[in-house]
């Protein structure tokens, strides 16, 4: 991120915290479907994870004032969306026992132990994604170039293509190829990975 995109982003921030809705609805934007899909993971039912994520987003207007760091925002959003998603999976537990549900007791009793075992606090995050962007550096170039227009600009393969003047098969092919790498140099977090950084591409 170069000095103006930082400087942008900061001011964002402040404007979110001062209660600037056009900010919040930036965030909103860009985070609900990602919260939303990481909710699905879990829960197993788009819908009830589309409304866990929005009452996470009603969590972070109402609590904006607490956050202190940019990275804050992203760390509240999945903290939320975490505690949320456990409360549902307990309920789903007691429903089970009556009668038949979408998932499954061992799928309840995976979710839930994945999810407690998930840390969203800010350093983990900022730390975390430190990790991600040294580890894509390392990448060659044009492999790198493709995988930051996918998953850090949301531009589709098409859009890449035509941008890089390649075809989409070379897109999708170091798109694979750079995930293959990172599932290799971040073994270590690939379950937080999974859910997180990628957005369930992996």
């Amino acid at each position: 991120m170069d000095r103006i995109e930082l400087n942008s982003e900061k001011q964002r921030f402040i404007s979110f915290k001062s209660g600037d809705r056009h900010a919040f609805e930036f965030y909103f934007e860009f985070y609900f479907g990602k919260i939303t899909g990481f909710c699905t993971q879990f829960l197993g039912d788009e819908d009830e994870a589309q409304n866990v994520a929005q009452e996470a987003f009603i969590k972070l207007w109402l609590n904006r004032g607490k956050i202190e760091k940019m990275s804050g925002v992203k760390s509240f959003l999945y903290t939320s969306a975490k505690t949320q998603c456990l409360d549902v999976l307990r309920h789903q537990a007691v429903k089970n026992r009556y009668k038949s549900f979408k998932l499954n007791e061992c799928e309840i009793a995976f979710n839930r132990e994945v999810l407690s075992s998930m840390n969203f606090d800010d350093v983990s995050f900022a730390e975390l994604e430190a990790l991600v962007e040294k580890t894509i550096l390392k990448l060659p170039r044009k492999c790198k170039d493709v995988f930051l227009k996918s998953r850090y600009e949301n531009k589709k393969n098409r859009e890449i293509a035509e941008e890089l003047n390649v075809s989409v098969k070379a897109v999708e092919a170091n798109i694979t190829r750079a995930l293959k790498y990172l599932r290799v140099e971040l073994s270590d977090y690939i379950v937080f990975l999974i859910f997180v950084i990628f957005d369930f591409f992996i």
